[in-house]
């Protein structure tokens, strides 16, 4: 029905050595997918959507077969993608992934569907009781505040890195582990005896990993309204802007406990006078930022994603009212809503990666930096480009704001008129 809208899949499947663990354990799974979604249409049945399944090269060297392809096909793939699922290695435990946050909401329903194949509850489950015995305070809280599973901010490290950041498509990255013992990560250890007794002994987690990327798979294929949600990432995006703040108050803070140590001679007096030390020198001023462009931009995009929900809500049976063409324009609002969150120029020094709510940061190597333009520019004590950074991250948020309204307003037409009698 929708054959131009494209879900896509991926694994690699190179390594260093024999790469038992990383990237064959979740290959063959999303393989089994591939060949379970065959056997579905060698019985007559057809995805509503394109289903493209992906196995890539180069990825160890600098994920080189997936950003090739991407590039060589940006404009298509901007046009038509709708979500990129991505997996890489698997073992045995739990459930881990992150990804774009408005489709936190819609893994959730995918976790509480997959059963843990040694304990038998939910994914979803074992997932937060990890969290709440084991995770940091912060996670702790955040699993006693709600059952679902959040996704984490992607920064770098796999095959997703070109679909996200450098083209602003939705993605999600899965995997299992946790409970497999380590110590033959990208070595001649990895490889498949080792697996196949301490890293997923049976392959239970192996056919999990096929249960949970399957579903995403059929469902998004499947699905009439695009499962978008826009509250979450608002909730999301409130934490990140608030981690800006601290961290400026902290180097504020910070700044001046130091600069005083060194106004008054500490670190001359707490040195060995038979082995002197320079102090280190002293700091210019934190200043104070504008961030009210910023929290407008938040409080557009939460209104946006509150007012999406409720007229949805609302709707109820009622989306069925939809036409044909409805769906295909309001879908395609949908698909291209994480669009929103790239620029052309990029980010400040690193024009490649476009997106300016998750982006690796320029010297953590795989590790995620949240709006990235602005956190990495305090970081440099850059105030001035701080500042600019904050104008247009608030720029792109109220352009993604603006997506959702049209996304609503769609949906508002499918509303029945007042004195429809059907209406209760």
């Amino acid at each position: 029905q929708w054959p131009d809208e494209w879900i896509i899949r991926g694994n690699h499947h190179d390594a260093w050595v024999h790469g038992a663990s990383d990237p064959v354990s979740a290959l063959v799974a999303m393989l089994e997918e591939a060949r379970a979604i065959g056997s579905l249409t060698a019985s007559g049945w057809r995805p509503r959507r394109t289903l493209v399944y992906a196995a890539w090269d180069g990825e160890e060297p600098g994920l080189l077969g997936s950003t090739e392809w991407v590039e060589a096909h940006q404009a298509v793939l901007k046009d038509k993608s709708v979500v990129y699922v991505n997996s890489d290695s698997n073992g045995r435990g739990f459930l881990s992934a992150g990804g774009s946050h408005t489709l936190e909401e819609f893994f959730g329903q995918i976790a509480r569907d997959v059963h843990d194949p040694l304990l038998g509850i939910s994914v979803a489950e074992r997932a937060r009781s990890r969290a709440l015995v084991h995770g940091t305070p912060q996670a702790q809280e955040s699993a006693w505040e709600r059952a679902e599973p959040h996704l984490s901010a992607l920064g770098s490290g796999s095959d997703y890195t070109p679909f996200l950041q450098h083209l602003g498509i939705a993605s999600i990255h899965i995997g299992f582990g946790g409970e497999s013992p380590g110590g033959s990560y990208h070595s001649l250890y990895d490889s498949f005896d080792h697996y196949t007794r301490f890293g997923d002994p049976g392959f239970a987690y192996g056919t999990a990993l096929a249960q949970t990327g399957g579903r995403i798979m059929l469902r998004l294929a499947e699905a009439d309204l695009l499962p978008f949600e826009f509250r979450n990432f608002g909730q999301t995006l409130a934490g990140y802007i608030g981690e800006i703040g601290k961290l400026v108050d902290s180097m504020r803070n910070e700044t001046e406990r130091l600069n005083r140590l060194i106004n008054e001679g500490h670190f001359v007096a707490a040195s060995d006078p038979l082995a002197p030390h320079l102090p280190p020198a002293a700091q210019g001023p934190v200043r104070h930022l504008n961030t009210a462009p910023l929290h407008n931009a938040l409080s557009s995009v939460q209104e946006s994603a509150q007012s999406y929900a409720e007229t949805l809500e609302s709707l109820g049976d009622f989306v069925d009212a939809l036409t044909i063409e409805q769906l295909h324009e309001l879908n395609g609002i949908l698909l291209h809503s994480e669009r929103a969150l790239v620029t052309d120029e990029g980010l400040p020094g690193r024009p490649w990666f476009k997106h300016q709510i998750y982006a690796p940061g320029f010297y953590t190597g795989y590790g995620v930096k949240t709006l990235p333009a602005i956190r990495e520019a305090v970081e440099a004590r850059n105030w001035d480009l701080a500042g600019e950074q904050i104008v247009i991250v608030s720029e792109v948020l109220q352009r993604f704001a603006a997506q959702i309204d049209l996304a609503t307003a769609i949906l508002m037409e499918a509303r029945p008129v007042p004195d429809d009698p059907s209406v209760r």
